[in-house]
């Protein structure tokens, strides 16, 4: 009976030099996983570390409700910010 189509793996291929994957293989060894479990156990949350410090960006308190008062209470339009948005394309 086949998996779902959710649990099925893929393939993931990468070239590494003789000594890198001795290196891993031993570590892999030593750690009682496969290479596989030791390579996903030790990317897998790097990726994610990647991934949220790109999408997310953490503020002091003061920054956030600073944020905050400016989104309720933005500032007047000065003159750069009327002439940027007069030179913007009326198709918006």
């Amino acid at each position: 009976m086949s998996k779902p189509a959710n649990e099925r793996s893929e393939r993931f291929n990468i070239r590494l030099r003789p000594t890198q994957k001795a290196m891993i293989a031993r570590a892999a060894a030593l750690s009682n996983k496969d290479m596989t479990d030791f390579i996903l156990d030790k990317m897998l949350p790097e990726a994610e570390a990647v991934i949220k410090a790109t999408e997310q960006t953490e503020v002091s308190e003061r920054d956030f409700k600073r944020i905050l008062d400016l989104l309720e209470h933005p500032p007047k339009p000065n003159a750069k910010l009327r002439a940027a948005i007069a030179a913007l394309p009326h198709t918006i």
